[in-house]
């Protein structure tokens, strides 16, 4: 993401309107796109889709909480036609609530089991655009002048010695935090669970706005370790900064990136035509060519490289549909804020 990213500042940005296209797609309208990936992956979609249908693409850059709660606040008068990634919670969430249309796009055939379980779980209202896992980033080079050992698993995060060493996001504005918030529940059992997450609060030197905040902070040195999706710590490592990815020992949790059409959306039919878009390897690949490294949903599209495998990683069979629902993630966050957030460090 661009560094302005960092602090989530509510961004809209025009994709260009001279780019070519085809005099047969020209003066399709425009399309008003909520996007909650990283800001160089928002831009390529908007000026590929517009490239490919002539449709002008205006993008909101906000997390998938934050996202959602600009849905749920717009839900009598829509401004957005389509959600663009962040974590799957929030969207099921949102398919739940009413505020996204059901649509089975022709290619949804097309994609992994994970993503087709996705949409078949919303009734159809959200579907998996592609999959990440979450683990630790870390800084190996301030490690060692802390003399910390790198972490290996959740337990290791509320350690003593890591006072004050941690990034993570606030659940309530990050779909990341959020999943590892649920993510911590289902490998510890709830009352355990928050009983760590106090005990990691004291590690916690900052909750930032964004999932991608932490991580960030770690590869210029501003923390030692960040919770993030592994992905995200892959495409640091590669723009060069000196950090190491890490998946728990315990087990870890996932999220199935989504792709919604809101309730009300202004332009229906280019909405219907962007997620059918969306779901081809041509459209996914767009990810990947943005530096950005999750497991693209199309079968047909090409796994990059440099993508976390999920073979080598410990996977808990992660409740999509308990987690995803608004009043089990409504109350997660309010037991978050009131019994950790709240406390002094």
């Amino acid at each position: 993401m661009t560094r302005a990213w960092r602090l989530l500042t509510p961004v809209v940005l025009l994709a260009a309107v001279s780019l070519p296209a085809p005099a047969a797609v020209l003066a399709q309208g425009s399309l008003n796109v909520y996007c909650s990936v990283q800001a160089e992956w928002c831009q390529a979609v908007a000026n590929e889709f517009q490239r490919q249908t002539g449709t002008r693409v205006a993008l909101t850059l906000k997390g998938s909480g934050e996202t959602l709660a600009q849905v749920t606040a717009e839900a009598a008068n829509p401004k957005g036609d389509v959600w663009f990634g962040g974590t799957g919670d929030p969207h099921l969430a949102a398919a739940e609530q009413n505020l996204t249309v059901a649509y089975k796009s022709p290619n949804i055939e097309k994609l992994h089991e994970w993503a087709r379980r996705q949409a078949e779980q919303s009734g159809f209202k959200t579907v998996g655009i592609y999959a990440g896992a979450l683990g630790f980033g870390y800084n190996p080079e301030l490690l060692q002048k802390k003399k910390l050992a790198a972490p290996t698993c959740w337990k290791d995060l509320v350690k003593s010695d890591f006072r004050d060493e941690i990034q993570v996001a606030n659940p309530n504005s990050s779909g990341t935090a959020y999943t590892a918030v649920a993510t911590i529940v289902q490998i510890f059992g709830e009352e355990e669970a928050f009983r760590y997450l106090r005990q990691l609060h004291r590690n916690v030197n900052q909750y930032t706005r964004s999932g991608v905040g932490p991580i960030k902070a770690v590869a210029r040195g501003e923390t030692s370790v960040s919770i993030s999706f592994m992905h995200d710590v892959v495409t640091e490592a590669l723009a060069g900064f000196p950090v190491k990815a890490q998946a728990p020992c315990e087990g870890t949790g996932y999220e199935v990136g989504s792709l919604s059409i809101i309730k009300g959306a202004r332009n229906l039919e280019g909405a219907k035509r962007f997620v059918d878009w969306a779901l081809t390897p041509q459209a996914q690949k767009l990810g990947a060519d943005s530096k950005q490294f999750q497991v693209p949903s199309n079968r047909e599209a090409q796994l990059p490289p440099q993508a976390p495998r999920f073979a080598d990683i410990k996977l808990i069979n992660y409740d999509f549909a308990k987690y995803g629902a608004s009043a089990e993630r409504k109350r997660l966050l309010e037991r978050w804020e009131r019994e950790v957030n709240s406390q002094p460090k």
